[in-house]
């Protein structure tokens, strides 16, 4: 069984290396578009320590129940947003990151998270909420479109 709750600070180890593997697949897709670090995983865990307590936040894993052993599985992080002027766009609540480990794809484990994000950031006041997508992860932007997402910019890149 798989659970979406809130995360506690010591699921950010777990968290963290979910993290890792989302940066290191957007790096393979673009490397001159995505960062990548050394000690990802320890980086990652600095930030998201950051983002647990902080008002406006959700931050949300997905947990792997057998027996008494629980596993982190997924996460999800989205933040209130002010106003934009320089994308455009009025105040709302943003998902930036949603990771779901390949032992548990295609059981719904994001759907599940980008629900619950969702519905936290809506009870935070948030109007609408946005994302990105990378543009070559199609699994993604078919999950965003089944969530009810629509497109409506697409980022470009040029080197100088």
């Amino acid at each position: 069984m798989i659970t979406v709750r809130a995360a506690r600070r010591d699921d950010l180890p777990a968290a963290s290396r979910l993290a890792a593997k989302l940066v290191r697949l957007h790096h393979a897709y673009d490397p001159l578009r995505f960062m990548t670090a050394e000690r990802l995983e320890e980086g990652y865990e600095r930030f998201l320590g950051t983002q647990i307590d902080r008002e406006g936040v959700v931050l949300l894993v997905a947990v792997l129940h057998r027996g008494e052993d629980e596993t982190i599985v997924g996460y999800i992080l989205g933040s209130l947003e002010d106003r934009n002027w320089s994308d455009l766009r009025e105040a709302c609540g943003k998902i930036h990151d949603v990771y779901v480990d390949e032992s548990v794809r295609l059981r719904g484990v994001a759907s599940q998270l980008v629900e619950a994000a969702v519905k936290g950031l809506a009870a935070m006041g948030a109007p609408r909420v946005v994302l990105m997508a990378a543009w070559r992860n199609d699994g993604a932007r078919n999950l965003f479109e089944r969530s009810g997402f629509r497109p409506t910019m697409v980022e470009m890149t040029r080197e100088t």
